[in-house]
């Protein structure tokens, strides 16, 4: 069944909340998302800032254990006003190249769904006006965390949240654990585009159309967020420092291929020895992403 959802609350954490719409295996949900300041197509404020998610949506048959599997199938800016910051985060420079760093105003975008490209208007740089494509993503999206926690819509964990991976667009199927009965779909946070990293604590900040499908496997359980595309099956890990960000990302990859593709503990091994790609979801959160990923043609299937 598809269900069209437009959203009139929103939350800037990801918890237990009461469910705002409950829907079975194999249901896709078309809704709309607002930016990360909370203006939504209209450019209206209609909740306050801080990454505002839609839902939560409740998967009927989700318990804790499962893995909730979420296809995104659109996501599309829904107006053609964009923003991001303009000054990279002190975090990702140098101690001594702090002081050189501008002042941060805010950089405003055209964003022409139609043409697929997004077009720098502003501020006056010597960059000029920059034209780049349109890779639109969901920045901040998951569900319920473990312990009925309600973990803020700034920084990420098991449970997904405000990872920043520019790989997350449409076509890309999620895996995440569930924690709390039903899941408790949450998505937001939609970039137009975004560099890796999101060195400026933003990508192109805009509203979003946004479709997804949710299936369910039963019994199954992971530890940290999955994905695939395509060409990549992909792990993600959430933390401070980036290191252990990598660690999660890698001992959750090495189990996925022993555990789903039959491969030995030596064998992963080996095949993540030449054959791994790492990707910077953000540096700039309070917990920082990694994603570590692998070829498909390279899994033996």
């Amino acid at each position: 069944m598809r269900h069209e959802f437009t959203p009139t609350t929103y939350h800037t954490a990801i918890g237990p909340y009461e469910p705002v719409l409950r829907i079975q295996p194999g249901d896709t949900v078309a809704t709309t998302t607002v930016d990360a300041r909370g203006f939504d197509a209209q450019r209206e404020q209609v909740t306050p800032r801080g990454n505002p998610q839609t839902g939560p949506f409740y998967v009927e048959g989700a318990e804790p254990g499962d893995t909730l599997v979420l296809q995104l199938d659109k996501i599309q800016p829904s107006r053609r006003y964009g923003f991001c910051g303009s000054s990279v985060a002190p975090n990702v420079v140098d101690p001594e190249y702090v002081r050189d760093l501008p002042d941060a105003p805010l950089a405003e975008w055209d964003v022409d769904t139609a043409g697929g490209v997004a077009t720098l208007v502003g501020p006056e740089s010597k960059l000029g006006r920059l034209t780049i494509p349109l890779e639109p993503m969901l920045g901040c999206f998951g569900v319920a965390p473990v312990r009925q926690q309600a973990i803020s819509t700034a920084t990420s964990a098991e449970h997904g949240g405000n990872m920043d991976y520019r790989g997350f667009v449409a076509g890309v199927t999620v895996y995440l654990p569930v924690f709390e009965p039903g899941a408790l779909v949450f998505v937001g946070d939609g970039h137009a585009a975004q560099g890796d990293g999101e060195i400026v604590g933003s990508g192109i900040e805009i509203s979003m159309d946004v479709e997804f499908t949710v299936n369910l496997r039963k019994g199954k359980t992971i530890g940290w967020p999955r994905g695939e595309n395509d060409d990549y099956i992909f792990t993600v890990g959430n933390a401070r420092p980036l290191d252990q960000a990598v660690q999660h990302a890698t001992t959750e990859m090495l189990r996925w291929l022993q555990d789903d593709y039959g491969l030995d503990a030596v064998g992963a091994s080996l095949l993540l020895s030449q054959c791994v790609r790492y990707d910077l979801g953000n540096i700039f959160d309070p917990a920082y992403t990694m994603v570590c990923k692998v070829a498909k043609n390279f899994i033996p299937l």
